[in-house]
């Protein structure tokens, strides 16, 4: 909360004049904007978090239990087969490195690579039956957010901002918190605004005290020093602006300081977590030094969804190469790489699924896990090998949701016997892009913006809603 003395002394400043300013132009920007903005009547979500894992993530070894491939560990693939793969080798069948369990009342099969997301299994909603256009890490995770293999598009979370509006004065309405070892590869490339307006793009945050740079001087500044140089500043973008009205970018930068100015009260708030409960620090795991970075970025993403952010898109891993890689991309040794990811998110994202449920926010926050494919159940090794690493597989992968308006501790589609290729029920981008948008209230075939001759939309002329999963 804002003491009384602490608003005087921010009154008596030019940030002040900045506020109001942009206060005056609520009404615009929390409207929806276009076609198909208006929500429909059977919205169940009014916002979400999206957790990345970047790199490719082994529904083998989590999520999608098969037993025939234990008994065909060590084994080739079928004569003939021709899987798609990054690298094309095509070593020995490998069954799990982990022990899979049926958990909750449930039953929802989930491997001893999760302990702490077993038990909340009975809120999860698995899709066995992901499929990718691409087996390559940057058109993949293109595609992942945007519905499209180049960049150049409108992120899932820029969609919905524009989509549904901004309901805080204070804050974005689209944040990215991306992991503390690196950005993903593509950086700000995956949470563009593309060909919406620039004010629509994510706004990063960063771990650590200061998540926003330079959102404060680095030294004190006199307050009428900063009273005369905001007033100056201000005379001098009206005046640039006032010859080039329809110049979209320069709007938005301009647009993006007025926030920043109002975010000088409301971050400070926000990030610091001193008025959390033992209890929920401990929860989160953030005084653990494993799970310490995810867990403050999932508190975080609870913080910032309580004070009116749409849309929270938090990155598990980054950039790929490096040794060890920065993400699931498990090719030298799966069993070691998703063993030390699994470990730094497993307690925090299921904290804040148990977090959110006990507060009742569950009930109307859509969270959602993806990667932008699976891995093989073969092993990356030369032919007639048993290898330890993973290859990229895109013919049949999980991602899973939970909360607003889904059915809880199911699981839609399926792969064949060895969780290599989705043959029931198959779900594309655009279908879970569809079915994302439909639980927020929008239409994913009326929300558009027209682009170079074409009505555009995230689903581009595709996807259905996956009707069967929802409550």
């Amino acid at each position: 909360m804002i003491n009384r003395r602490s608003f005087l002394e921010f009154s008596s400043s030019g940030l002040a004049t900045a506020v109001l300013a942009n206060l005056m132009r609520r009404d615009l920007s929390a409207r929806p904007e276009g076609k198909g903005a208006s929500l429909h009547p059977f919205a169940k979500a009014k916002r979400a978090i999206h957790i990345c894992l970047v790199g490719g993530f082994s529904q083998v070894d989590s999520f999608d239990y098969k037993p025939e491939l234990d008994k065909l560990h060590g084994k080739a693939l079928p004569r003939g087969a021709q899987p798609k793969t990054f690298f094309g080798q095509t070593g020995l069948l490998r069954k799990s490195e982990w022990e899979f369990k049926q958990r909750g009342k449930s039953g929802l099969w989930v491997s001893e690579l999760f302990p702490h997301l077993e038990k909340v299994a009975d809120e999860l909603t698995i899709i066995h039956s992901m499929v990718a256009d691409t087996p390559n890490h940057m058109p993949a995770m293109f595609q992942e957010n945007s519905g499209f293999q180049s960049n150049g598009f409108p992120s899932l979370g820029s969609w919905l901002s524009y989509g549904l509006g901004n309901e805080s004065d204070a804050l974005p309405t689209f944040v990215v918190i991306p992991d503390a070892r690196s950005l993903p590869n593509g950086g700000a490339s995956n949470w563009s605004s593309g060909f919406l307006p620039a004010r629509h793009q994510g706004t990063l945050f960063r771990s650590g005290s200061q998540p926003i740079r330079n959102l404060f001087a680095g030294q004190r500044i006199p307050v009428e020093a900063e009273k005369e140089a905001l007033a100056l500043l201000k005379g001098l973008n009206q005046g640039h602006l006032s010859s080039r009205s329809d110049n979209d970018l320069l709007k938005a930068r301009i647009a993006s300081y007025e926030l920043a100015a109002k975010m000088q009260l409301s971050i400070p708030e926000a990030i610091h977590f001193e008025d959390e409960p033992q209890s929920i620090q401990e929860l989160y795991g953030i005084h653990d030094k494993q799970t310490a970075d995810c867990g403050r970025r999932c508190l975080l993403s609870r913080r910032l969804l309580e004070r009116g952010v749409r849309f929270v898109q938090l990155y598990s891993g980054g950039a790929f190469g490096g040794t060890p890689r920065h993400g699931w991309d498990g090719h030298e040794n799966n069993k070691t790489n998703h063993q030390r990811e699994a470990g730094l998110i497993d307690q925090p994202v299921a904290a804040l699924i148990a977090d959110l449920k006990q507060r009742g926010m569950l009930e109307d926050t859509l969270i959602i896990c993806t990667s932008e494919f699976g891995r093989t159940p073969f092993t990356q090794a030369a032919k007639g090998t048993l290898g330890l690493g993973r290859d990229h597989n895109a013919e049949g992968f999980t991602v899973w949701m939970a909360g607003a308006g889904l059915k809880k501790g199911i699981t839609y589609g399926e792969t064949d016997d060895i969780s290599w290729r989705a043959i029931h029920n198959k779900v594309t981008w655009p279908d879970f892009h569809a079915t994302v948008l439909h639980l927020l209230g929008l239409n994913h075939e009326a929300l558009t913006w027209y682009h170079n001759g074409i009505e555009r939309r995230l689903t581009n002329v595709h996807g259905h809603v996956l009707k069967d999963i929802l409550s």
